[in-house]
């Protein structure tokens, strides 16, 4: 019972921070690159990460190296630059929405791939999900004719990434706790986080300015809450629930990032709240289900 009432705690603590994630990176493109963006997310949370869990690296046995390098590059390296680069041409509510597939790419790669089976009712969950989502991204479309789609494939390829990463937690990283998980992912990227943010010159071209000071205050609060501290969370929930329960908080992300986005000037539509609660009921039976 503690469990179930955990993993729905985590569930919603990872829509909140995870469905404000988009604006970050959108109020962060104003002054800093796509690639400045996606580079300082990880490096300030791979440092944030070891300054509080440096001693677990201890604890990881050698073969878990392989399948954490694969789980860092696959749910934290690639997903942190495509995101970006989709942000930086798309509203970031549209690019949230676009998330969503991730539960069914889970679900598809699971079971082709990792030998994981899902019940009727979950696969019925998914498909509400996924039908709440097709009719934000239609209604997105609508509203904003102006948008180059283009960038969405970034947020699809993103999310295959993702699914990817779920499963391969569950299946070969399940004896390893979340902070342990973690502070390995985010040390394997430092070195070449940091390469990429010297060969795109941010070193040279960072200004004390009041717009440019912002934009890296917002990474800042991206990096530490909305990837360090959510990736402990993200793991620990996996742990304790199944893939595609963990990976169905992309259902309710594109909720809180909408939200931001009519905040913040973007469009959104009436028959975009009714989807976001076919999404919701989605996300219910996904967790029903087991």
């Amino acid at each position: 019972m503690v469990s179930k009432q955990l993993r729905w705690l985590y569930l919603g603590a990872l829509a909140l921070i995870w469905g404000s994630s988009f604006i970050l990176m959108k109020k962060a493109l104003i002054d800093l690159t796509p690639m400045q963006v996606g580079a300082l997310r990880i490096l300030i949370s791979a440092v944030f990460l070891i300054l509080i869990g440096f001693k677990k690296l201890f604890s990881i046995k050698k073969r878990h190296w392989y399948y954490l390098t694969l789980n860092g590059l696959l749910g934290t390296f690639f997903p942190a630059f495509l995101f970006a680069f989709a942000v930086d041409k798309i509203d970031s509510s549209i690019a949230s929405i676009l998330n969503s597939f991730t539960p069914l790419n889970t679900l598809i790669f699971g079971t082709l791939i990792f030998g994981f089976s899902f019940s009727k009712r979950q696969a019925i969950g998914i498909l509400f999900g996924l039908v709440g989502t097709l009719i934000l991204i239609l209604k997105g479309a609508e509203l904003n004719p102006n948008q180059d789609y283009f960038y969405a494939s970034f947020i699809l390829v993103a999310s295959i990434g993702y699914a990817l990463n779920v499963n391969i937690l569950k299946k070969y990283l399940y004896e390893l706790d979340a902070v342990s998980i973690a502070v390995a992912n985010f040390t394997l990227l430092i070195i070449p986080t940091f390469l990429i943010l010297w060969f795109t010159g941010f070193f040279e071209t960072v200004e004390v300015t009041k717009t440019y000071t912002r934009s890296l205050l917002y990474i800042f609060i991206l990096g530490i809450v909305g990837t360090g501290l959510a990736k402990i969370i993200f793991n620990r929930l996996i742990q304790i629930s199944n893939p595609v329960f963990s990976s169905s908080v992309t259902y309710l992300i594109p909720i809180v990032a909408i939200t931001w986005g009519i905040l913040d000037g973007e469009k959104i539509s009436f028959i975009q709240f009714l989807a976001g609660f076919v999404i919701i009921f989605g996300v219910y039976l996904v967790n029903k289900s087991k």
